[in-house]
C-alpha cells in the first residue's frame, strides 16, 4: 500500500511510476477526488458532533421545557444528519482503500526502465555450461526413465500439471529443502514452520490481494486461503505489531509447499515439472529498518547465490526493468540456473525489496530506540530457491552417458549414502 500522502503531495511521482510499470495513471486523479471527499465529510461531521456536544450542554442548563424540547427535537435531526454522513464516510473510506489497494509499488530510482521481461538487464553469468559427450536429455525423459518421476499416476490421482516423485526422486526433492533451510539457518536466518493456510486479512498484507485472487486457492467455507509461497504467512507473523529497533533486523527462513493457479499458454511450458499448481520452495524474509533494507537485499541476493554455486549450478541474474517489475517490488533481481536438457535458463529466485509496501498493508511498524512516532519496517523476500526447477537442473545437467545421474556432493549427507541415480533395474 502506497502512503496516501504521496498522493496528496507528490501526486506526479506516483503517475510517473505507473507509466514506467506502463499503466494507466488515471486512477491517480481518482484517488485524490475520494481522499479529499473524505476529508470534507470528516470535518462536516465532526463539527456536527462539536454542535451536538454544544448544545447537549445548553440543555442541561435549560429551565423552559418548551424550549429544552425544543432543542433535543433539533439535536435528533442533527444525530441523525451524523448517522448519514458517517455512513457515506464509511462508504467513501472502503472506497478509498480498495482503489489504493490496486497501486503497485513505487519502483526504485535504480530500476531500469523497460516495456516488459525483453528489457530486463543481465548483470552477470556465472559457471561454465556443462559439456556433453552424447545428447543431453530433458528431465521429462530422464525422470521416467530413472523411475522417480511418474507423470501418469499424478494426472491419474489428481489432474493435469500434476506429478508423482517416487525413491530417490523424492529424497532428492527432501535432501535439497533440508540442505537449503540448514544452509540459510548458517547464513543467519531463522526457521520457522508456518500454516500452509492463512486469512484474507494475511493475504492482503503480504500484497497478494486483491491482484492475484484469481491466481489462488481457497477453502470459501472456512474463509482460508493455500499459500502461494511462505512470504505470506511470513510477511503475516508480526501482522499488526510495533517491534523494537532493537530487536532488527529479523531474518526468517521457511519451508512451504505453494498453492498456484498456474494459467499456462499452450504449448508453453506444458512439458515435465517446470510449471505446476503445486510446487516446494524454501523462501528468505526479512524485516529491517528503512536505512538498512537495500544492503539487506544485496545480502539476500548473495546468500540466493551462494545456495546454486553450492549445488554447482551454472547461473545468471537479471535486474527486472520497471514494465516487469512485480506488483510489490520496488527492485528485483532475478536468479536463474541452466538447465542442459532442455537447453534454458530457468528462473529458481526473485529476490526483492519491497520497501514498506507490505509493512502499509498489514501494519508492522517499530518503535525507535531515541523515541518518537513508529514507523514501518521495510520487508524483503526472496526464493532460496524455488523447486522443482533447481530439481530439473541437477537432473539434466548431472546425467551421465548411462542415463545415470549425480547426486550433487553437497546433497550426499541428506540421500543416505546415494551418490548416483541409476536407471530402474540397474
Amino acid at each position: 500500500m502506497l502512503d496516501i500522502n504521496l498522493f496528496r503531495q507528490q501526486p506526479d511521482v506516483v503517475r510517473e511510476a505507473l507509466r514506467k510499470r506502463q499503466m494507466d495513471p488515471s486512477p491517480v486523479d481518482q484517488v485524490i477526488a475520494l481522499d479529499e471527499q473524505r476529508r470534507a465529510l470528516i470535518q462536516q461531521v465532526e463539527e456536527l458532533k462539536a454542535e451536538r456536544n454544544r448544545v447537549s450542554k445548553e440543555i442541561g442548563r435549560m429551565k423552559d421545557a418548551a424550549e429544552r424540547q425544543t432543542k433535543i427535537e433539533a439535536m435528533r435531526a442533527v444525530g441523525d444528519r451524523i448517522s448519514e454522513m458517517d455512513e457515506r464516510l464509511r462508504a467513501v473510506e472502503s472506497e478509498l482503500h480498495d482503489l489504493m489497494a490496486t497501486f503497485p509499488n513505487i519502483p526504485d530510482e535504480r530500476v531500469p526502465y523497460g516495456v516488459d521481461e525483453s528489457d530486463n538487464v543481465v548483470l552477470e553469468t556465472v559457471g561454465e555450461l556443462p559439456q556433453f559427450d552424447f545428447e543431453p536429455r530433458p528431465h521429462w525423459e530422464l525422470g521416467p526413465a530413472l523411475g522417480i518421476l511418474d507423470f501418469e499416476r499424478g494426472v491419474k490421482i489428481t489432474g493435469s500439471r500434476f506429478y508423482v516423485l517416487s525413491g530417490a526422486g523424492a529424497r532428492l526433492q527432501r535432501a535439497l529443502i533440508a540442505f537449503m533451510l540448514d544452509l540459510h539457518i548458517k547464513q543467519g536466518y531463522l526457521e520457522k514452520y508456518p500454516p500452509f493456510m492463512v486469512k484474507t486479512e494475511t493475504v492482503f498484507g503480504a500484497g497478494q490481494l486483491p491482484k492475484f485472487a484469481d491466481n489462488l486457492y481457497k477453502d470459501h467455507e472456512e474463509d482460508l486461503y493455500f499459500v502461494p509461497t511462505a512470504e505470506v504467512p511470513l510477511t503475516g507473523l508480526h501482522m499488526d505489531e510495533i517491534l523494537d529497533e532493537e530487536d532488527l533486523p529479523l531474518w526468517y527462513t521457511a519451508y512451504t509447499p505453494c498453492f498456484r493457479r498456474e494459467k499456462m499458454s499452450a504449448g508453453r511450458d506444458v512439458r515435465g515439472i517446470k510449471r505446476g499448481h503445486q510446487f516446494d520452495k524454501v523462501e528468505m524474509y526479512m524485516f529491517t529498518k528503512p536505512e538498512e533494507s537495500m544492503d539487506a537485499f544485496e545480502k539476500m541476493y548473495n546468500h540466493a547465490v551462494e545456495t546454486a554455486r553450492l549445488l554447482g549450478l551454472p547461473y545468471r541474474t537479471h535486474q527486472l526493468c520497471t514494465g516487469d517489475l512485480g506488483f510489490g517490488a520496488a527492485i528485483t533481481y532475478d536468479l536463474e540456473v541452466w538447465a542442459a536438457g532442455c537447453q534454458e535458463w530457468l528462473e529458481v529466485s526473485s529476490v526483492s525489496n519491497v520497501t514498506d509496501f507490505q509493512a502499509r498493508r498489514a501494519n508492522i511498524r517499530y518503535r525507535p530506540k531515541g523515541g518518537g512516532k513508529p514507523r514501518y519496517v521495510h520487508t524483503l523476500n526472496g526464493s532460496g530457491l524455488g523447486l522443482p526447477r533447481v530439481m530439473i537442473a541437477i537432473l539434466e545437467n548431472y546425467q551421465q552417458a548411462d542415463g545415470s545421474v549425480v547426486v550433487p556432493e553437497v546433497l550426499r549427507p541428506w540421500m543416505g549414502g546415494i551418490a548416483v541415480i541409476r536407471p530402474e533395474g540397474n
